[in-house]
C-alpha cells in the first residue's frame, strides 16, 4: 500500500509526549482559512518554482516537489530509524496532515505495523472522519491530538468548509471508548475568541471524561506567504495575531473550568 507524505519531521518534541517522529500526510477534508501548511490541503503532489537568493542580485531558481510516495514498509524504515530515541524519551510516532483520515487505509495500516514493534502512537486530527473509520484507528492510537476549531456550526462551516456536528461526535466516541486525549483549539481573533462561543466549549468538554490537556494555538502569520507561491487564496489579510493578554485571558477562562492549559505545541 502507498500514501502520499509531504514532511517528515525528526526530533519533535510538541505532538505528543517524548521525543517523536512526525509524519504529515498529504491531504485534508477541511480548507481553514487560517491554516499556515496550505500545501497540505490538496492530497495530490504538486510543484512549484523556488528562487533561492545568494547575496546581491544573485539567485537561481529551483523545482520543488510537494508530496512523496511511500509504501508502508518504506515509511516503516524511516520510523524504526529513531527507535532508540523513542525508547529512551518515552515518545513514538505522530501521524499528522493535512488529515490523516483522507488517506484511512493507508493510516490505519500505519499504525498497525508501527504498534507491532510496540511504539507509542499519536494521531493528529480535526476529527472529521466516518466513525467506523475512527473507531479502528483508535484500537490501534494510545493518544488523539483532537482540533476544536469552533464551537458554532455554521461558523464552523463558514471557516473550515465543513460543520462541526461529526467531529463533536467522533470525539465524544474516543471519550467513550476511553481513548487519551489532548484538546487543540486555535485562538483565531473575530472568528472563534466570542466569549459565548468560549464557554459553550467549555460546557461540552467539562463533560468529558479523558480530555487532558488543552492547547491554545495563537493564530500566526508564519507560512503567510505560502499561499502566494503556491497560488492559493489568501483569506486572512486584515486579521492580527492575538496579543498576549487575550491569550492569556482565554487561558485563565480554561484554567477556571479546571483544565490544565498550554499554549502553543
Amino acid at each position: 500500500m502507498k500514501g502520499i507524505i509531504y514532511d517528515i519531521k525528526h526530533y519533535a518534541i510538541h505532538d505528543g509526549p517524548g521525543i517523536r517522529q512526525t509524519i504529515f500526510f498529504k491531504g485534508c477534508s477541511l480548507a481553514c482559512w487560517w491554516c499556515h501548511n496550505p500545501e497540505a490541503i490538496s492530497g495530490k503532489p504538486f510543484s512549484f518554482i523556488k528562487t533561492i537568493f545568494n547575496g546581491g542580485d544573485k539567485c537561481q531558481e529551483k523545482k520543488e516537489t510537494v508530496g512523496e510516495s511511500f509504501t508502508t514498509e518504506e515509511l516503516m524504515d524511516e520510523i524504526l530509524k529513531d527507535q532508540l530515541f523513542y525508547e529512551e524519551s518515552g515518545g513514538g510516532v505522530t501521524f499528522s496532515g493535512g488529515e490523516p483520515f483522507v488517506q484511512y487505509n493507508f493510516l490505519l495500516e500505519m499504525l498497525q505495523l508501527v504498534k507491532q514493534h510496540g511504539i507509542h502512537t499519536c494521531v493528529d486530527t480535526t476529527g472529521h472522519a466516518v466513525k467506523e473509520r475512527m473507531q479502528a484507528v483508535a484500537e490501534f492510537t494510545d493518544l488523539f491530538l483532537y482540533d476544536i476549531k469552533h464551537i458554532d456550526s455554521e461558523l464552523h462551516r463558514k471557516y473550515t468548509g465543513v460543520g462541526n456536528e461529526l467531529i463533536l461526535e467522533n470525539l465524544k466516541i474516543l471519550d467513550e471508548m476511553g481513548k487519551k486525549i489532548w484538546i487543540r483549539y486555535p485562538l483565531i481573533p473575530g472568528m472563534n475568541d466570542r466569549e459565548e462561543d468560549l464557554l459553550r466549549i467549555l460546557d461540552f468538554l467539562s463533560k468529558l471524561k479523558n480530555v487532558h490537556p488543552v492547547s491554545i494555538l495563537p493564530y500566526h502569520k508564519i507560512g503567510s506567504n505560502k499561499y502566494q507561491r503556491f497560488g492559493i487564496e489568501y483569506k486572512m489579510d486584515g486579521i492580527e495575531e492575538p496579543d498576549r493578554e487575550r491569550v492569556e485571558e482565554v487561558k485563565s477562562l480554561f484554567n477556571q473550568a479546571g483544565f490544565e492549559v498550554g499554549i502553543g505545541g
